[in-house]
């Protein structure tokens, strides 16, 4: 159940010493198979860290061989030496793997950093990381890489999904400064499916935007955020595009689902149905920013259905809607209905680790769901101790 589930790839995640911590903090995967097509998707944030700077060129032929990522340092903000540290890396990666056989270059090597903003990486430590990791790869190594891109991330997370005569695996690392922007974590996703660049690109850019692009557990964008599918083609299947892009949904679909479970100091999860809006565009829109409201994240954190901060967070939107015509749910419980008071708030149980929120605007076809957590006391005390 990871990135290596799919036919023709090698993982492997290392400890080397970046982390104080000792847990594992570099990883490194490979495509060694027939095909090097690739696809990435990154942060839109305008401070996007050196890894992206240096990946977004290693991805403008939408081919790549290998991934390596290390967690303990952004490598964000850290100027042309940061940015000379990642080609470093890529470099060095490139002429581990040209001595295991694969002649392959430091421009087919993307680089991922995540943690703290603001530091330059100790470099011997991550090199030599690198280096062991290489000398570690194997088909068995997912697990290894899923836990090596940790930082506030309590559990790794990683998915497959198995499709008619190929799969597609993933992993991903997030636990705070989750909201959109094309991607809002690091992922890596695989597959041994046959398809050219524009599937894969278009693929991926369509998943992204209806998964991690639609959950916002704190509003807060990272430099860093990098979403990579590689597609090896070892299981000689070419796919119907359709079916493809099942498999590459359902997959981001599950992890974005995980990184919600484990955002950080979360108590719960929150699913927010926005229903007939007057586009698809403006329902997201509602979903967000009823998703970003501080005041009901703290009501829900006490099991408190207030609705009435579901309509605030709503009324500040530009979408078409009349106040006097929606209606909203709680945990299936109509508590307002036509802008007014609905059905007893006291039929509502939120003792679930789940709570959904079902909005009705009446102005439209247009649907979404955007997925948030509660704002939470352990939320505060991890953030306001994170650097130190």
């Amino acid at each position: 159940m990871s990135v290596t589930s799919p036919r023709g790839f090698l993982a492997a995640g290392v400890s080397a010493g970046i982390k104080s911590s000792g847990a594992r903090d570099v990883a490194v995967i490979v495509n060694a198979g027939v095909s090097a097509v690739a696809a990435a998707v990154f942060t839109s944030n305008r401070f996007a860290a050196a890894p992206v700077l240096w990946s977004r060129q290693v991805i403008a032929d939408h081919e790549a061989r290998a991934v390596v990522i290390n967690s303990g340092g952004a490598n964000a903000c850290t100027g042309p030496g940061g940015f000379a540290d990642t080609h470093q890396t890529a470099e060095h990666a490139a002429q581990l793997l040209q001595n295991k056989g694969h002649d392959w270059g430091a421009g087919e090597i993307l680089v991922c950093s995540t943690g703290l903003i603001g530091e330059r990486l100790p470099m011997q430590a991550l090199l030599a990381g690198v280096g062991q990791a290489i000398d570690d790869l194997g088909a068995q190594g997912g697990a290894t890489a899923a836990q090596a891109i940790m930082t506030t991330d309590s559990v790794a997370k990683e998915t497959v999904i198995r499709a008619d005569g190929f799969s597609v695996g993933g992993m991903a690392k997030g636990a705070g400064m989750l909201a959109p922007g094309l991607a809002t974590m690091i992922v890596v996703l695989t597959t041994d499916a046959v398809v050219d660049a524009e599937l894969a690109n278009t693929t991926l850019r369509r998943a992204t935007a209806h998964t991690f692009d639609r959950i916002d557990s704190d509003g807060c964008m990272s430099t860093n955020d990098t979403v990579v599918l590689m597609c090896s083609g070892e299981s000689a299947r070419r796919p119907d595009p359709i079916e493809f892009a099942r498999a590459v949904h359902d997959a981001c679909a599950d992890l974005a689902r995980q990184l919600i479970a484990d955002a950080e100091g979360a108590s719960k999860d929150i699913c927010i149905n926005v229903q007939h809006a007057s586009t698809e565009e403006q329902a997201v829109d509602v979903a967000r920013s009823v998703s970003r409201s501080n005041l009901l994240k703290c009501a829900i954190h006490g099991e408190d259905p207030n609705w009435g901060r579901v309509l605030s967070a709503i009324g500040v939107t530009t979408a078409a809607f009349n106040p006097g015509e929606v209606d909203v749910a709680m945990n299936g419980v109509w508590v307002c209905r036509n802008g007014a008071v609905g059905d007893s708030r006291d039929g509502v149980d939120m003792s679930d680790r789940v709570v959904t929120i079902d909005i009705n605007l009446r102005a439209g076809e247009g649907a979404a769901t955007v997925w948030t957590n509660d704002l939470t006391a352990d939320y505060v005390h991890e953030n306001s101790a994170y650097s130190s």
